[in-house]
């Protein structure tokens, strides 16, 4: 039966709920496929386990990265665990869905999920007669989104995952608590961050006027005029160019781990595209912290800040072709077993996609080194990396 409901995830079905995958199998009801989820013994964690055992076993190595996001699914109604009016960013707006954390493991040779959490608003576990009805365990309290992403790299430091840097959109990293634990076990990462983020500027450099907020390094950006013109990925569209630069900074009230350093890395998109308070239109620009050994070079940091997108990738494979936001099941325990049959599916698809080799590749040679990622020639001439790297 499982092996069956796996199958149906993979295949090409206009929608992945119970009465499709059960009319694939050749049931003439959807009662077995969905007493799988509801009815039926197993333990969706120890799937969990095995689907981040599967991944690492493939994909894995020391260089990999973890990183986190959010999605949504949206629904109808109110007894869904988890449901509420809340930001959907898959419509950019608030409105009724379930929103779960997700933890992608990326590696060169692939990216797949290896863990997920359902996030709960204060509004469910205020109430424990409604999580008691959707199957919540009492002893689930509320937490916040950055503090699932903590659960689930703890999980992983606990399993012993091989990875070297954790990745992250504003969403988490303006959160001081994420932060911390980073800087408390000597882990690298890139964070993008709210321009208020609270910074003391330039170590060392007292500067006119004082820098106070992250987007008061706009001013000395546009003054330098030192910005590298890099590629951080290839994208559906190819190549993602941006112009970059960085700077040492000290982050308000928080301290590096022992050997690290901050910086505050600035992305400028290469044509105005959003419209200012001015009513004129001005390129964006993004801006990141990243936590990292002081002998990081910047081409190594606008690589790894590429790599946030391979969870956006993983979001979109999941639901597209996985099902990830068709489930027809409400309460806590059926949730936690469809998510993790999808990671399981979807797993399953970025390993198989691993050991193909790409066109023109033999099997057994592998891609070109690029030179960006290389110790000795991944110096960025343009940005001043002596200031950047403190």
């Amino acid at each position: 039966m499982f092996a069956q409901f796996i199958e149906g995830l993979l295949a090409e079905l206009p929608k992945k709920n119970g009465w499709t995958l059960s009319e694939r199998a050749g049931h003439v009801t959807a009662d077995r496929m969905q007493w799988l989820l509801n009815g039926s013994v197993w333990d969706a964690d120890r799937l969990r386990d095995a689907v981040r055992d599967y991944v690492i076993t493939h994909l894995g190595g020391q260089d990999a990265s973890l990183v986190i996001d959010d999605t949504q699914a949206q629904k109808k109604g109110t007894k869904s665990v988890g449901v509420a009016f809340q930001h959907c960013g898959l419509t950019g707006d608030v409105r009724i869905c379930q929103t779960m954390v997700m933890l992608t493991y990326a590696t060169a040779a692939g990216h797949a999920f290896i863990d997920r959490r359902l996030y709960l608003p204060e509004e469910w576990t205020d109430d424990r007669d409604r999580c008691r009805q959707a199957g919540v365990p009492d002893e689930i309290t509320f937490a916040t989104k950055p503090e699932l992403a903590i659960t689930m790299l703890e999980q992983a430091r606990a399993a012993q995952v091989p990875f070297s840097w954790v990745l992250a959109d504003a969403g988490y990293g303006r959160d001081p608590q994420l932060r911390a634990w980073c800087h408390g076990r000597q882990v690298p990462y890139v964070f993008g961050v709210p321009v208020d983020l609270p910074i003391d500027g330039p170590p060392g450099k007292p500067r006119q006027p004082a820098v106070k907020r992250a987007d008061d390094l706009l001013h000395y950006a546009k003054t330098r005029d030192q910005w590298e013109r890099r590629s951080c990925g290839d994208g559906a569209k190819g190549e993602r160019l941006y112009d970059w630069t960085a700077f040492a900074v000290q982050v308000k009230d928080e301290n590096p781990a022992d050997g690290f350093t901050h910086w505050l890395v600035l992305r400028r998109s290469l044509h105005p595209n959003r419209r200012g308070k001015d009513g004129q239109l001005h390129r964006e620009i993004a801006c990141f912290l990243v936590h990292a050994p002081a002998a990081t070079t910047v081409s190594q940091v606008i690589a790894r800040a590429g790599g946030r997108w391979q969870i956006e990738e993983d979001n979109e494979i999941n639901k597209q072709l996985a099902g990830l936001a068709q489930y027809q099941v409400r309460k806590w325990t059926p949730w936690h077993r469809h998510a993790t049959a999808c990671m399981l599916a979807t797993a399953f698809l970025s390993i198989q996609r691993a050991a193909i080799p790409e066109p023109g590749q033999t099997p057994e040679s592998e891609p070109d080194a690029d030179p960006e990622q290389a110790p000795d020639q991944g110096k960025a001439p343009s940005i001043d990396e002596s200031e950047a790297a403190g």
